[in-house]
């Protein structure tokens, strides 16, 4: 591709499970506000990938929400429930060269294995299967992603919002999975090679998936892609500290927008973000010439209802 042609392309990824809510829409805008102040495209992808959650009337309603908040997408929707092939030719890349393996475990299996300082709630799994022999094991199998060797799984990366992150692949994700024991693909695969083949130079989201970026940056490596930029952002949270989630339905967009006016929320969500200094009506497009992550804060935000 040459210069003339290259232009900055992010994307907006939502699940179908649920109506959007208040902290999806804030993670939307700032992606949009991004991409269109540097003069690029937005991607909408449906990231429909779990059968037994996702619902094509949620994707439905998720279109509709984004249009009447001003949020328009230029290209997409791409539906990842459409790309099985695909995904199965990038997963035997990694097979043919012995990447993959079959993991047996289960969750309780996983769990027995934590230490007990490993309070975070963070799972690191121990590699349990990692060097079984074929036909030791029989039964459905999860597929996971071999990590390099401790010390030699160093994924260092700048965020575009918190700066300069070093994790340790081994230590702190280990080996992880890129199909479900139930066949269904699993995010980081998809979300990588999704990223890779549909262009996407810019991934904005919220800072709760940080640590997924360096295994989708060694993924995407080791299928020969050249990893996005990635941004991540402060949480919208509720009065008790908790990001918000589909628990809180007074936040979800159906009551919202029984409440509000498109602008009131955007307006809302500009002056919490630090991109206006008062919660005034505004569109998505009057914030465009104004944009600046130097506006936007680190820290989480706390969100008090009216």
């Amino acid at each position: 591709m040459s210069n003339k042609e290259y232009i900055e392309r992010g994307r907006f990824a939502p699940s179908p499970t649920g109506r959007m809510h208040l902290g999806n829409v804030f993670s939307a805008l700032l992606s949009w506000l991004s991409i269109k102040a540097q003069g690029g495209k937005w991607v909408l992808r449906i990231e429909d990938i779990d059968p037994q959650r996702s619902r094509m009337e949620y994707a439905d309603l998720i279109m509709g929400d984004l249009e009447w908040l001003g949020l328009t997408w230029d290209e997409g929707p791409f539906y990842q429930s459409e790309r099985g092939e695909i995904y199965e030719a990038e997963l035997q890349k990694l097979a043919d060269r012995g990447m993959t393996y079959p993991c047996y475990c289960t969750r309780a299996d996983i769990l027995a294995t934590q230490a007990p300082h490993e309070s975070d709630g963070r799972v690191v799994y121990k590699g349990t299967c990692r060097n079984l022999k074929p036909g030791t094991h029989s039964g459905p199998a999860a597929i996971r992603m071999r990590v390099p060797d401790e010390g030699e799984g160093i994924i260092t990366f700048v965020d575009g919002h918190y700066g300069e992150q070093t994790v340790d692949l081994t230590t702190q994700c280990g080996d992880f999975i890129v199909r479900r024991k139930d066949g269904a693909w699993a995010y980081q695969l998809a979300v990588v090679v999704d990223d890779a083949l549909m262009g996407i130079t810019e991934v904005v989201r919220g800072r709760d998936l940080l640590l997924s970026s360096p295994q989708q940056i060694y993924l995407a490596k080791e299928l020969g892609f050249a990893p996005p930029r990635f941004t991540h952002l402060p949480l919208l949270c509720n009065t008790e500290g908790q990001r918000l989630s589909k628990r809180d339905r007074s936040l979800d967009m159906g009551a919202l927008r029984s409440r509000f006016e498109a602008e009131d929320i955007i307006g809302l969500l500009a002056y919490k973000a630090g991109l206006q200094k008062s919660p005034n009506r505004v569109t998505a497009e009057e914030l465009v010439a104004g944009f600046d992550w130097k506006k936007i804060g680190c820290e989480d935000i706390i969100l008090v209802e009216n």
